[in-house]
């Protein structure tokens, strides 16, 4: 397989062929982030989860009602 591409390759060459650089990708920048920044989205963060021991302090609490 290669030995068959090396002589495409050879022939391709030896007949006059020229090899051209492909045109390259040229990615565009990203926009700029705003510093905008909106008070309802602030408002609107998760409050954490009890952790465990905070758990077991309620049910013993709520067990002794």
């Amino acid at each position: 397989m290669i030995e068959d591409l090396n002589r495409k390759l050879d022939q391709f060459f030896s007949t006059g062929g020229k090899a051209e650089p492909a045109a390259a990708f040229k990615p565009e920048p990203r926009p700029s982030r705003s510093d905008k920044i909106d008070p309802d989205t602030v408002l609107k963060r998760r409050r954490p989860s009890p952790s465990h021991a905070e758990r077991i302090a309620l049910r013993r609490i709520t067990e002794a009602l």
